[in-house]
């Protein structure tokens, strides 16, 4: 997400609106990640959550 759209993620930072701005990419990250970890894992940690805060909102704790 931020290497195809760097500038996006500027924006999303600056103005407070990272969810709004990836919320389609975050969806389907998500839909991949349980499919790919199953439902328990995927519920049952911050880990998915804990990489958005550290790479898209810069480790900001935004999600």
């Amino acid at each position: 997400m931020v290497t195809y759209h760097p500038e996006r993620q500027g924006r999303g930072l600056r103005d407070g609106s990272l969810r709004h701005e990836f919320r389609e990419e975050i969806r389907k990250s998500w839909e991949e990640y349980v499919e790919q970890v199953g439902k328990d894992m995927a519920h049952g940690t911050s880990f998915f959550r804990d990489a958005l805060n550290e790479i898209l909102a810069r480790g900001q704790k935004i999600f």
